[in-house]
Parts: C-alpha cells; structure tokens; sequence
C-alpha cells in the first residue's frame, strides 16, 4: 500500500515536472519570440538610422562641395581685389612720387629764388657789378681775426663757414688773419686809382677795376699770417697758413680764386673765394680752380652754396 502510495507521489511529482517544462518551454518560446521581435525592431530601426544617416551624410557632402565652391569662388574675389588694391597703391605710390617731384621743384625753385644768383658769377673782367650792388646781408668780422686797426666784414651767410674755418685753424696751430674781405664798388674805385698812381698800368695785374671785384660779393676774404708781417705778400704762399687752406679750406666752402697761371690776374695765393662746400670739395678733387668751369657748370651749384 505504502508503496503504491509512493508510486502516485511519483506519478504526481512527474505531472508537475511535465507541466512546469511545458510552462518553462512556452515560456522559452515567448521569450524568443520577444527576443526575436525585439531584434527585428531593432534591426528595422537600425536600417532607419543608417538611412538617414546616409541622408544627411549626402546632405553634408552636397554642403561641402557647395562651400568648396563658394570658397573658390571668394577666393578668385579676393585675389582679384587684391590685384585691384595692389594697382590701387601703385597709382597713390606714382602719385606721391610726382608729389614729392613737384614739391620739391617748388622748394627749389623758391630756395632758388632767395639765393643771391651773383655768388657764383664769375667777375674778374667776365662779368659786372654795378655800383649799386651791396650783399643781402653784412657781418663784422671779429677783430682777433682781422690784421689791420679796422672793422671788416663778410656776407653773413658765409661768417659761419670762415668762423668755423678759422677757430679749425687755430685749433691746428695755424694762425690765420684776414686782411681784407668785403668792398664796396665806390671803395674798390678808390683802391684802384691809388694802385694806379703808384704802379701805373702794372696795378692792372693785380687790382681789378670796380664791378669787377669778387670782393664786393662778399664772399672774398685775403688772408694773411704774422709769418708774412699780416701783410698781403706772394711769400703767403710759403706759410704753414697757407699749406693748411691748401689742404683744408674746400671743407669750408672756398677756394684759390687766381693760382699760378690763371688769365686774369698775377697769382694771388692770399685771395680765397667762398664757393659752398660741394663746389669747393669738386674743385679740389677733381684738382681744378673756379674760372676752369662753364658758368653753365657752376650755375648747378648754386641750389647748394650754403648747405
């Protein structure tokens, strides 16, 4: 009995065993199914995001190649505006240039124009100078320089020049002194009819006829040296003071107006001319004296005498 008893027990425990692996399969399947619902939603949404990823992946190829060509675009633009703008400042370049061209003449035509055209004239039987004629401007020369009891004076454009020349000398040892500078045309008459009663026709070799005068310029100086007795003597020539202005007075601006030679006038080592500097520089350089050149040529310098 017992045991029939247990059979049953055994019977029952199967049937439960066989419904819950009944529920356990139906169970498996539903949940392959779900699983098998799930991927394929999974996969249709997924094919759904790729398609429109491939959409806007188009869209931003067709972006990219709309900028691309924009880009190109804009840049033939902006090479072509900076060809223009590059034009643009060559034309404001050539304009400034004719500016600066025009403005320039100007200057020098109105510095021209206040420059005292006789300073480089030549004189000396060439040209005249009327008796009229004074220089612009007169500045005493100081005394310490000057070897006669008497005031002198120089073109006050030319003082600095010659003052810096002198205090240059002096600071070389040299001792130069000036024994004449400016005259007037009536003052240059009165010394050549005194050289005249005294040496006759002969004072034509050395003393020009008024007008003729570099000296009325006032830009002439004659100097002189305690080597000579300040004096104006041709033993000037064999000073140490006249050495130096050999070697170093174009620096300055002057020049030997008659050296040895010359077709105008006895050689004067004493008579130096204030020319401005780069006349003064060519001359030495180029080992020539004033009346070498055209006037046309000296005429170039003028611009420049006292620069």
């Amino acid at each position: 009995m017992k045991l029939f008893t247990n059979y049953k027990s055994i019977i029952a425990i199967l049937c439960v065993l066989s419904t819950a692996g009944f529920a356990l399969a139906g169970l498996f399947y539903y949940l392959g199914l779900e699983l098998r619902a799930t991927h394929n939603s999974a996969m249709a949404s997924a094919k759904e995001r790729e398609a429109l990823l491939n959409t806007r992946v188009t869209e931003l190829l067709d972006q990219y190649e709309q900028t691309l060509d924009a880009l190109e675009l804009t840049q033939e633009e902006r090479n072509s505006l900076e060809d223009e703008l590059e034009d643009e400042r060559d034309r404001v370049e050539e304009i400034e240039d004719e500016y600066d061209r025009i403005n320039s003449t100007v200057s020098d035509l109105l510095k021209l124009s206040q420059t005292d055209e006789e300073l480089l004239q030549k004189y000396s039987r060439i040209y005249f100078l009327n008796e009229n004629y004074i220089p612009s401007n007169l500045e005493t020369i100081d005394s310490k320089y000057v070897s006669i009891n008497k005031a002198l004076q120089i073109h006050g454009d030319v003082w600095p020049f010659l003052e810096e020349m002198l205090e240059d000398a002096e600071d070389d040892g040299i001792e130069l002194r000036i024994a004449s500078a400016y005259r007037s045309f009536d003052y240059q008459a009165e010394l050549k009819t005194r050289y005249l009663t005294i040496y006759g026709s002969g004072a034509n070799q050395f003393s020009a006829d008024q007008g003729y005068s570099e000296h009325q310029l006032g830009s002439t100086v004659d100097f002189t040296s305690s080597e000579v007795g300040m004096s104006i003597d041709t033993g000037f020539e064999n000073t140490e003071a006249f050495r130096w202005l050999e070697d170093n007075a174009h620096k300055y601006g002057f020049t030997l107006s008659y050296p040895k030679g010359n077709s105008y006038y006895q050689y004067e080592p004493w008579h130096w001319r204030f020319v401005g500097r780069d006349l003064a520089d060519d001359l030495h350089d180029d080992n020539q004296h004033f009346y070498d050149l055209p006037q046309r040529d000296i005429d170039e310098y003028l611009l420049e005498i006292f620069d």
